[in-house]
């Protein structure tokens, strides 16, 4: 805690008529309670923290750029994200469609369905909101559509969006 020393008059005579300077006092103040508060505080906040794994994305990359993966037209399921957030999709070349995000769960579980084998492309635009993105994906897994790749919206993508029918 705290203390101050105080001592004595040290032994001088009273004079008058000059004024005697004031003593000063020297503080001295204990650490120590303040070292066990913080080691208190230091070991309460780790021993309750919780710890988790943290949350990743696992990205398959081919092992080589150039390498070219052929599959069958009607295993493609387009999905198409612009910067508004709207939705399209599309089975192969078909013309897409539009379709709302809160439709997106029960779709995704239908199209699995129906073809387990679909591979989804997920195509959002750059200007886009990175949570759309992220949504989609969750919204994949959830569906057990496991197999996806992601690429950025091109001209040819925004064109198509465009003639898309509800």
């Amino acid at each position: 805690m705290a203390g101050a020393d105080v001592g004595g008059d040290g032994g001088h005579k009273k004079q008058r008529g000059k004024r005697k300077p004031k003593k000063r006092l020297s503080v001295r103040i204990d650490m120590t309670p303040l070292v066990d508060v913080a080691f208190l505080l230091l070991t309460f906040f780790m021993l309750t923290t919780v710890f988790r794994k943290p949350q990743t994305l696992e990205i398959n990359l081919p092992p080589d750029k150039k390498a070219e993966v052929k599959m069958a037209e009607s295993n493609l399921l387009t999905i198409r994200c612009d910067e508004q957030l709207n939705l399209y999709w599309n089975v192969g070349f078909e013309l897409p469609k539009k379709i709302k995000y809160t439709d997106m769960k029960t779709f995704f579980a239908t199209k699995q369905k129906e073809n387990p084998k679909f591979v989804v492309l997920l195509k959002v635009d750059r200007k886009a909101k990175y949570h759309a993105m992220i949504d989609l994906i969750d919204e994949l897994a959830v569906a057990q559509l496991t197999k996806y790749v992601l690429a950025p919206i091109t001209d040819i993508d925004k064109k198509e969006m465009s003639k898309a029918t509800i």
